[in-house]
């Protein structure tokens, strides 16, 4: 509650000045944005540990004390949420406030509303759907974030829920039943809050987009307003990506676990680039079980979606808010529930008796990526009439050929969108690949965190460093290999 509330704020106020006003560092802030909801919160974390630990960058290098003992209270363990996951909120209220509704602004002013009471009574409730979807983002990823509380718990001893879930299926004995129960509480606190997002909207109609409606155009502002934009862009850029990117770049040159003795050395990316070295391993497996959630989750995203936007069945709206509902349960749900319906005995007989094995994991990876993908093909079908596939249907084109000729193309960009979504998403998921991973099947997220977790700090730091570039080539190939042909297309229609 504390990071949603924070988070929303901060969120809110930095949507409002991007797209308000025009200033230098304002495509910095989208920049960073992006950046930090693909990269996952457990490298993150990491970054912070060796920033704020005691010996750490802050202390040992700039002189700054007191910064441990304020990262690593609730305070601080709530500063750091807030600056992983404020990028949820503000793409969301970002998006919401590109559009202005100059005819309803213009009403109420010429009824003598104040420019602020303008904005209080007719603006600020229309984008009440973007506030609550903007909270419910943050809170669910929070309450259910496992990576932040994994890593940071080593050092603070602050436990939440989903590292609770974790010690309770990794203590001896095993404690499947208390974990099954702590998972039914955090389900239930993610649908408590869905209710409540859904009676703050109630059945109000927030459309405004009409033609009274305009496009919000960012002003320029007087020089010394400008610096003092951009400079604080630059500094909250830095302290929100540059201090935990830049401390595990720093870590992973390190001889020692301490940086009060760094030295520079190179023997940390030596080991890693061993030979039969464990992570290249971790990242074949993790590219695997990313490249499979991506092709059967977008086959079954793909077909949800259509139904869900183009066809008249009944249910379909149960089917929606199953996949919503998908969207939120956590990663370490997931895998507990996992654990429960393929350990069952009556499923050794039958060659299905998965728990262990390599297949448990593509199998939790495709359930993890499909209601991310259905999301966000739903909204690109959206914006492709109806009327254009029943056109085609009527000139004789089977549904193979609507699909392959009009609704294939014009869902291009949130095709790629949700492949590389889900990929990125799969590769790094580190909840549901801790709890299910079979023994000696490592993956690029496990080999990190365990690595981190056996204090060879500089060794960690440096896998996070190669295995993330890694990925990231990966995925700018991946996104280029899928607009080849769009691109060759449009510089071939130029040229002609």
């Amino acid at each position: 509650m504390g990071t949603t509330a924070i988070g929303l704020i901060l969120a809110a106020f930095l949507a409002h000045i991007r797209v308000k006003y025009r200033f230098f560092g304002a495509k910095i802030l989208d920049l960073v944005s992006w950046i930090l909801m693909i990269v996952p919160s457990f490298i993150l974390a990491q970054g912070w540990v060796y920033f704020a630990a005691g010996n750490g960058i802050a202390s040992a290098w700039l002189g700054i004390q007191g910064v441990n003992r304020f990262v690593f209270s609730y305070w601080g363990l709530v500063s750091v949420m807030v600056l992983c996951k404020f990028p949820l909120a503000y793409i969301t209220i970002k998006t919401a406030m590109e559009w202005y509704p100059a005819r309803l602004i213009h009403a109420a002013r010429m009824n003598g509303a104040a420019p602020f009471r303008a904005w209080l009574t007719v603006q600020l409730p229309l984008c009440i759907p973007a506030y609550c979807s903007a909270a419910m983002l943050i809170f669910m990823d929070t309450v259910g974030d496992y990576g932040m509380s994994s890593t940071i718990t080593a050092v603070y001893s602050f436990p939440t829920l989903p590292y609770t879930i974790y010690s309770a299926i990794c203590s001896s004995p095993v404690r499947f039943d208390m974990a099954g129960v702590l998972s039914l509480y955090l389900m239930v606190m993610i649908i408590i809050a869905m209710v409540i997002q859904y009676a703050a909207m109630g059945k109000r109609k927030y459309d405004f987009l009409d033609n009274g409606t305009e496009q919000v155009q960012a002003r320029r502002i007087g020089k010394v307003k400008e610096y003092i934009l951009s400079g604080m862009s630059l500094l909250f850029s830095l302290i929100a990506l540059g201090i935990p990117v830049g401390s595990n770049l720093i870590m992973s040159f390190s001889s020692s676990v301490s940086i009060q003795k760094f030295q520079f050395t190179l023997d940390n990316y030596i080991t890693v680039f061993q030979t039969g070295s464990t992570l290249l391993t971790g990242i074949k497996h993790s590219l695997g079980l990313a490249g499979a959630a991506a092709v059967i989750g977008m086959l079954a995203g793909f077909c949800v979606a259509y139904v869900l936007t183009y066809s008249e069945f009944r249910l379909k709206k149960v089917i929606d808010m199953m996949t919503l509902i998908a969207m939120a349960v956590p990663g370490v749900v997931l895998g507990i529930g996992y654990i429960f319906v393929w350990n069952q005995k009556w499923l050794t007989p039958l060659g299905l008796h998965l728990y262990g094995k390599p297949s448990i994991l593509v199998l939790a990876s495709v359930a993890s990526a499909i209601p991310l993908i259905n999301r966000v093909l739903v909204g690109g079908m959206a914006k492709v009439p109806k009327s254009l596939l029943t056109a085609a249907q009527v000139q004789g084109a089977g549904f193979g050929r609507r699909l392959r000729t009009v609704l294939l193309p014009l869902l291009h960009n949130s095709t790629v969108s949700a492949i590389l979504a889900a990929f990125g998403g799969s590769v790094f998921n580190l909840a549901i690949t801790t709890i299910l991973y079979p023994p000696n099947y490592s993956t690029l997220p496990v080999y990190i965190s365990d690595s981190y977790n056996d204090l060879k700090f500089g060794y960690a730091a440096a896998a996070t460093m190669v295995g993330a570039a890694f990925i990231i080539s990966i995925m700018m190939i991946l996104e280029y290999g899928l607009n080849f042909r769009r691109n060759k297309g449009k510089i071939h229609g130029d040229n002609t």
